[in-house]
């Protein structure tokens, strides 16, 4: 605990101002990924489980798996099949409230997802500033000193400088990575719940056409 204390006041606010923006990511990250694991699919109650059953015709079985879960496509599933068994509503109010549900789910997905973002382009340009800083600082040494300047306040001044990069870098790599990965997830999310709903559609007019061509046998 010393030795960060001592590493905090060596770097200065900078590295401080690091410190902070390192702690605020490492909390989204695990927020994300507490959020990814708490809403996964149940074994028995994947997204793909309820197109099925809906495809099937099995209407009651695929709202009853869809009702029992949280997670993103299940809850897009389940407005769906709940504004069809309504029956009362036209296709473009469906559409409208199934894509009002989708757009909710999406951007629960990409809460806090900016601040990482922010976070990975502004750490190294941070570290860089405070590199530039102590450079100024390390300069001024060695004016002051004038003539009888020591080579060691020069080199001291600059890897003390050099750390703030270090540290920006350090910082900004592993959240650009978090980052990169947690919004290709939420892509694929979104691909992934228009590829549901479209399925979904597709099934209902089947379904009604062949009540309707029933009717007319």
């Amino acid at each position: 605990m010393q030795a960060l204390v001592e590493f905090l006041v060596l770097g200065g606010l900078v590295v401080q101002v690091l410190l902070v923006f390192s702690v605020v990511s490492v909390a989204i990250i695990l927020v994300k990924l507490w959020q990814a694991f708490q809403y996964r699919p149940a074994a028995n109650a994947h997204p793909e489980q309820v197109l099925g059953h809906f495809e099937k015709g099995e209407w009651q079985q695929a709202l009853l798996l869809s009702k029992n879960q949280r997670n993103a496509r299940a809850l897009v599933m389940a407005s769906a099949l709940n504004a069809f068994d309504q029956g009362s509503l036209g296709e473009a109010d469906v559409r409208a409230e199934v894509g009002r549900v989708a757009r909710n789910e999406i951007e629960e997905q990409q809460r806090y997802l900016r601040v990482l973002e922010v976070v990975a382009m502004v750490a190294p340009l941070l570290g860089l500033f405070g590199t530039v800083l102590g450079m100024i600082s390390a300069f001024q040494a060695m004016e002051d000193a004038g003539a009888q300047v020591n080579p060691s306040v020069l080199s001291g001044g600059i890897w003390k400088a050099l750390m703030t990069t270090a540290v920006g870098l350090a910082v900004a790599i592993p959240v650009s990575i978090a980052h990169s990965w947690l919004e290709r997830r939420v892509e694929n999310l979104a691909h992934h719940i228009s590829d549901d709903v479209q399925r979904l559609f597709t099934a209902f007019h089947q379904r009604n056409a062949q009540h309707l061509a029933k009717k007319q046998a």
